[in-house]
């Protein structure tokens, strides 16, 4: 446990999740399962059986260090690595990999976003910790595929080799979200899983990794080896961080690296991107919707998302399919089968009413 460590990667908006999710209160920090705790809470909770607390990072931008030390109490604030600007996972994942480089050189290191559904935790965890051994014992990159249920056109997928014995398999391939009919055929080759976006690999190797693929990123935090964990660190990251490319690790490191393999798995994942996603994953009455709020009175309803506040009553009627959400001042009614544009919408509304419907 002393060489594990876990980035948490919490910097998002989650636009998709609007009106619920905003730019100042994001859906990470939201309990949008009714759990009573927020994604964020419980997945640090879900890595703290891996190791303590002190080994957890959170990545996260400037704007949201507060509402993570609020939420994560028991998180050592110099724990919380706020980027001052937004350049993706590449330059983030950089620079907390040269920092735990720094405190543990035998680091290694778990990288997972924040705002994912995992059901079957003990599976999860035992898929980790394989993945966790076999970039220990070697120099590899590993990620965790999803074994996919149906030929979903919202996710990224892994073409492998499922033929080579064991656990862990080979990454051929990534692709992006593919069209219907290529999903179809994805699902029954048997070779592709959904990319989940969790990485496991040891510390020299990602900076290996980053030295050989993405060497202006690997250069411009090399830069920082003697400020790291001491008072000159942040100011470093100020002057520096926002120098860095916006790129994610994906295609910075994982699409170009020929050491990369993976840990397919079934373990209840949803990456809960859409209100589509959060509809298919939570309990529904007799006709399909799905609700949360103190009351809500719903006649001739059928297959509806409803989410209002616990002080307002919502009479709905004859309403087939759709998400309704209000945040208390930002009423959303939209058809489940364009929730694709309310991205788009929220961001017509914001030029028209203002950064506060952000």
């Amino acid at each position: 446990m002393k060489n594990t460590y876990v980035l948490i990667l919490a910097g998002g908006i989650g636009s998709r999740f609007w009106p619920k999710s905003r730019n100042n209160f994001p859906k990470q920090f939201i309990d949008i399962l009714g759990t009573g705790k927020s994604l964020l809470q419980l997945t640090f909770e879900r890595f703290s059986e891996l190791c303590p607390p002190e080994n957890i990072y959170i990545l996260s931008n400037d704007q949201y260090a507060g509402l993570i030390a609020k939420q994560l109490p028991e998180l050592p604030a110099s724990n919380i690595i706020a980027e001052p600007t937004r350049n993706n996972t590449a330059p983030c994942i950089a620079y907390a990999s040269f920092k735990i480089a720094d405190l543990n050189p035998d680091a290694n290191i778990i990288v997972a976003p924040s705002d994912q559904l995992i059901l079957k935790e003990d599976i999860f965890l035992e898929k980790i910790r394989i993945a966790l051994d076999g970039a220990d014992k070697e120099d590899r990159l590993f990620t965790l595929g999803i074994s996919p249920s149906r030929p979903d056109t919202g996710y990224g997928y892994i073409k492998y080799n499922p033929t080579t014995s064991g656990e862990i398999h080979q990454v051929i391939q990534f692709l992006e979200k593919p069209n219907l009919e290529k999903a179809k055929e994805f699902v029954a080759s048997g070779d592709y899983l959904w990319n989940a976006g969790i990485f496991v690999w040891n510390v020299k190797s990602i900076l290996k990794a980053l030295e050989l693929h993405a060497p202006q990123i690997y250069d411009l935090f090399n830069k920082g080896r003697v400020f790291y964990n001491t008072d000159g660190e942040r100011d470093f990251i100020k002057e520096y961080y926002p120098l860095s490319p916006n790129i994610s690790i994906d295609y910075a490191i994982m699409e170009k690296a020929d050491n990369v393999y993976t840990v397919p798995g079934d373990f209840g994942w949803s990456d809960l991107g859409t209100w589509a996603s959060l509809y298919e994953v939570l309990d529904k009455d007799q006709y399909n919707n799905v609700f949360s709020g103190h009351r809500v009175n719903l006649a001739d309803t059928e297959n509806c998302m409803v989410q209002i506040p616990k002080d307002k009553v919502a009479v709905i009627k004859g309403l087939n399919d759709y998400i309704i959400v209000d945040d208390g001042k930002i009423l959303l009614i939209y058809p489940k089968a364009l929730e694709q544009e309310i991205k788009a919408v929220s961001n017509d509304v914001i030029e028209v009413c203002g950064n506060d419907f952000s």
